[in-house]
């Protein structure tokens, strides 16, 4: 695996090693001791999450203030814009944000550590979103900053207005935003 960095450097661009041939190809999406070993990041999985959206939907930014969540993400149909957005306080990049183009052809993978917003857009006609956490679901934690929110402002690469769930239409600002 070959890790690449971002310019938030507790984020990371992962890029497995891939055989292919005549028949397809072959990897390991995701194998713990390596990951630890390459990426010095000590996590643990517990939950496997797969979504399915269909062109210009925009899902995010979400976290959970409590029982965070470190994501391993990575598309397996179609291409996503993901998006990490540092929410911790302390941090030197605090309130800032990195993206990374996710497909089924490039494989990559979006380390997002606990302490981060996410979130995606879609740019195919569909995509097929699966990523690993480090905690389990808590809807009660569950917190949503707004996707176009003026102080990350975030560059999606959009060519139409994104189809949005109401939840994520009622996101907080980042200003008034719980974070960590």
């Amino acid at each position: 695996m070959n890790i690449l960095s971002t310019q938030i450097s507790d984020v990371l661009i992962i890029e497995p090693q891939v055989f292919e041939d005549e028949r397809g190809f072959f990897y390991e999406s995701c194998s713990e001791r390596t990951f630890i070993e390459k990426t010095g990041v000590a996590a643990h999985f517990v939950q496997d999450n797969h979504s399915y959206s269909y062109q210009h939907v925009l899902r995010g930014l979400h976290y959970q203030i409590q029982k965070a969540q470190g994501k391993l993400v990575r598309t397996i149909a179609g291409t996503v814009f993901d998006v990490a957005v540092d929410l911790r306080k302390r941090s030197p990049t605090f309130g800032q944000w990195t993206s990374c183009l996710l497909s089924a052809d490039n494989k990559r993978q979006l380390w997002v550590p606990e302490g981060f917003a996410h979130g995606f857009l879609v740019l195919s006609q569909s995509a097929e979103v699966v990523y690993k956490t480090t905690d389990y679901y808590a809807p009660q934690y569950e917190r949503c900053i707004l996707w176009n929110d003026p102080d990350l402002a975030i560059d999606w690469p959009l060519t139409a207005d994104p189809v949005i769930s109401a939840k994520d239409r009622a996101g907080q600002p980042f200003k008034i935003a719980e974070l960590f």
